[in-house]
């Protein structure tokens, strides 16, 4: 597929944008794609867009400030106040070390911190069937607590069929 800006060059970047249901999709060269990032940037940058959130929470105060500066990530040393300078984390393990401090970024963005999307039809279903499997042994604790070990004991047989069934169905999409 032949780049839709120079009609070169092969397309490696495919763009989708999805504007009230309307989609509309860009297949670009690694240049024109570099290009086009860059005048995106110019008009609307990731960094502007970070750094405006963080302004319209409460200001920082002086010692917050300073906290933000010294908070480090024990694994890249990237600061929160970078983070906040560039909207861009060092490394996986910047999610550990600014959890909470990304956790009220995300809830001032998204409005939750959870993700509420959507999923493929299986994932769901599968998701579903791991949350039934996790309260079933919620409940087998419960019963091993109050020592009821003959339902203990039908409820196990339960939860182990239904890990049966779910490693069969993964081994079948394998």
């Amino acid at each position: 597929m032949k780049c839709e800006s120079c009609h070169g060059r092969e397309a490696t970047v495919h763009l989708t944008e999805v504007i009230n249901d309307h989609v509309t999709k860009l297949h670009l060269c690694e240049e024109c794609a570099k290009s086009k990032s860059e005048e995106m940037q110019a008009h609307f940058g990731l960094t502007d867009l970070i750094t405006g959130l963080m302004e319209t929470g409460p200001s920082l105060a002086p010692e917050d400030m300073r906290k933000s500066k010294t908070k480090k990530c024990g694994f890249c040393g990237m600061t929160y106040y970078d983070f906040q300078k560039t909207g861009k984390l060092g490394c996986g393990e910047c999610y550990e070390s600014f959890g909470k401090d990304l956790i009220s970024l995300l809830k001032r963005i998204h409005g939750s911190d959870k993700h509420i999307g959507k999923a493929p039809f299986v994932s769901e279903k599968r998701t579903e069937e791991h949350k039934n499997v996790q309260r079933l042994k919620e409940e087998l604790e419960e019963l091993i607590f109050k020592e009821e070990f003959e339902k203990a004991v039908i409820l196990r047989d339960r939860i182990k069929e239904m890990e049966e069934g779910l490693n069969s169905k993964k081994e079948v999409k394998q």
